[in-house]
């Protein structure tokens, strides 16, 4: 198991839920969190625990942001116009990651960024390798000729446990999707319930 593998899992056992819905999650055989100390009885979160807790699911959620990104998205999201929380995760779906992650070319969203990193993926047809670069509605997201074909991408667009969202249209034939519109939370399809509410609540301290 790769370092990358082996993080994500400690955030579903940390979390004590299966935040991406996958069959493989260790959640699914122990809820308890990874380590020797594990097994504890949890205590009652403090309003601060169950804020940073939320912050920490969101996060993991998407590939693990780092902090510091993490808070500069909150803060373009604090500064538009209308609910700050439906535009943090407005912001968060708009990530090409997010967005290739959601159109089944890749199992999972850390494979997403893999993925755009190392130069697969093409937006509006010039080839972008950030994974955190925002998409637009209306823009074209594809992956590049030359990987089409790659067994990752092939088995990824054949996964039965998600589907694609209807705020993006995606052709697996032609391995295209648009980024119709930037979608609201209500829109979102998490396996698990997310409160970006909380996750505002934690930042307005």
């Amino acid at each position: 198991m790769s370092k990358r593998e082996s993080s994500k899992y400690k955030i579903d056992r940390r979390m004590g839920e299966n935040i991406w819905g996958r069959p493989k999650s260790p959640v699914n055989r122990r809820e308890y969190g990874p380590g020797q100390h594990g097994q504890r009885r949890k205590s009652k979160l403090s309003d601060f625990g169950v804020q940073l807790r939320a912050k920490q699911k969101l996060k993991g959620y998407y590939g693990d942001i780092r902090e510091k990104q993490f808070r500069a998205i909150f803060a373009e999201a604090s500064r538009r116009k209308g609910d700050t929380p439906e535009n943090l995760i407005g912001l968060l779906e708009s990530r090409l990651d997010a967005i290739v992650y959601r159109a089944k070319f890749v199992p999972t969203v850390f494979a997403a960024r893999q993925f755009v990193n190392h130069g697969h993926v093409k937006v509006n047809g010039v080839r972008v390798n950030i994974g955190s670069y925002r998409c637009k509605a209306g823009d074209v997201i594809e992956v590049k000729d030359k990987s089409k074909q790659l067994v990752s991408v092939l088995e990824s667009v054949q996964l039965a446990e998600r589907d694609v969202p209807d705020y993006i249209e995606a052709d697996h034939n032609k391995m295209v999707a648009t980024f119709v519109r930037v979608p609201a939370l209500t829109d979102v399809p998490y396996p698990v319930v997310m409160e970006p509410h909380l996750v505002v609540e934690f930042y307005s301290r």
